[in-house]
């Protein structure tokens, strides 16, 4: 099977997002950094492309310019085991420049979109479509999510 990854396209900020990512997640780690050719004008020199990993899921953040930027129509998702991880994923990814989200989502200093959500997203809201809307109604009024307020939402 192919190596799969994803690539983030930034203008001139990927070391920086990298840097950033590998700081905030654990077992997280920066690689390959290749530049930009002298033949390149007025970015040779700079930083093509960064390779890193977040918890073992291989990325890797492009400086292509200014052409292309993040929107909502792609995130990425972090399972969160309990409320102190989603507590840690939120404060760190909204600090310095993030944005607030409704039902969880963010967009990082870099305009990134992410979903910090319960791991155990399914039993929360399970099978039970009365459950399902009580906790989906609590979960709308969020922003961050707090696990006991839509366990407590789903028990009625």
């Amino acid at each position: 099977m192919p190596r799969q990854y994803v690539c983030l396209w930034f203008d001139r900020q990927a070391e920086d997002a990298a840097n950033f990512y590998t700081s905030v997640f654990p077992n997280s780690k920066v690689g390959l950094i290749s530049r930009y050719p002298e033949a390149s004008g007025d970015r040779a020199g700079e930083v093509l492309t960064v390779a890193f990993e977040l918890d073992g899921v291989p990325y890797v953040g492009l400086n292509g310019g200014p052409q292309f930027t993040f929107d909502e129509a792609i995130s990425i998702t972090v399972d969160c085991v309990d409320q102190a991880e989603i507590d840690h994923y939120w404060d760190a990814l909204t600090a310095d420049g993030g944005e607030e989200g409704p039902c969880g989502w963010l967009k990082d200093k870099f305009g990134l979109s992410w979903q910090i959500v319960p791991q155990d997203w399914d039993a929360i809201f399970s099978t039970d479509q009365d459950r399902a809307a009580r906790v989906f109604e609590a979960m709308m009024g969020m922003k961050k999510l707090d696990i006991a307020a839509l366990e407590a939402a789903g028990n009625g």
